[in-house]
């Protein structure tokens, strides 16, 4: 079954031709496009009608993909709708990709600009490479999908990409330290050594016999680990981080009233727990301004 073309339509409250403007720009595209880190246009001929760039990804520290592109050309109808085609491709074996073709459109109407983008490509290493790209086309949909958004922001509200991103990341940080911190509590001090200090706080709490309480220890870690699994999926982030912000300050008054002592150890509980309290508050202000692919269309005529 071949696969099917990554297709991402979001409507802009702005004129045609200030989104032009924005994604037509090597300097301006750059900045929003999470799937490009440099382009840079080549010296066009007079008279030549084909527009020809070089581009870069930034995969990792130190690691880079470029390629090349060819814009070829643009039509505009007398509607006012424009459309742009693209040629691009790469020859480095490390990206996937190996040449594909797309366009973007730009139809306007009463409230701004339908602005959409369908694009495929041919992926390298045979039927290994389509395995791979099952995971691959998504991810790069989702990508598109999220610069889409983070365009939008930046032409309505004039929020520029690198702070959109900024708090992008920052919110996601967060939340997969918060996956990283229940992870390790439920595994290490609870399920694998079963720590004695976790099963005499637990003894100070409730009415359990030492046995009965390093049972319990075993699956309030088990708990714990499947609560840190919560923190990977992005529907439940917000409510993970307010429901956080109401227990941590009881989790720290009962380890106070089970460990008094725990107050003075280092690195203690009362350090951890506000740190942790103080991020969820942080991270729960960060989450209502995130740019989102949700808000594009993913389908024609469906919204993703």
């Amino acid at each position: 079954m071949a696969a099917r073309p990554i297709y991402v339509e979001i409507d802009v409250q702005a004129e045609i031709e200030k989104v032009w403007s924005y994604t037509q720009q090597p300097q301006l595209h750059e900045q929003w496009d999470l799937r490009f880190s440099s382009i840079i246009y080549n010296d066009k001929l007079p008279g030549e009608s084909v527009q020809t760039f070089t581009y870069a990804t930034k995969v990792m520290p130190g690691v880079r993909v470029s390629g090349w592109g060819k814009s070829k050309g643009t039509h505009e109808k007398e509607s006012g709708e424009k459309t742009s085609a693209l040629h691009f491709g790469t020859d480095q074996l490390i990206s996937p990709i190996a040449e594909g073709k797309g366009y973007w459109k730009y139809i306007p109407h009463e409230k701004g600009v339908t602005f959409l983008t369908q694009y495929d490509y041919d992926v390298r290493f045979g039927w290994a490479g389509k395995v791979a790209d099952r995971l691959f086309r998504p991810l790069m949909g989702w990508g598109t999908a999220l610069s889409f958004d983070v365009l939008k922001r930046w032409i309505e509200s004039g929020e520029s990409p690198k702070t959109q991103y900024r708090r992008f990341f920052s919110f996601y940080a967060i939340c997969f330290l918060f996956s990283f911190v229940w992870f390790y509590q439920g595994l290490v001090p609870k399920v694998i050594t079963r720590h004695p200090l976790e099963i005499s706080m637990l003894t100070q709490l409730a009415p359990l016999t030492g046995a009965q309480a390093a049972e319990a220890i075993f699956w309030i870690g088990i708990a714990e680990l499947v609560f840190a699994g919560f923190w990977l999926i992005p529907k439940l982030q917000k409510y993970l981080l307010q429901l956080q912000i109401a227990v941590f300050p009881l989790l720290t008054l009962s380890a106070l009233v089970a460990a008094p002592s725990a107050a003075i150890a280092p690195f203690n509980v009362i350090t951890l727990n506000i740190t942790l309290w103080v991020l969820s508050i942080i991270g729960l202000l960060l989450h209502d301004q995130l740019p989102t692919a949700k808000s594009c269309k993913r389908k024609r005529g469906k919204t993703a």
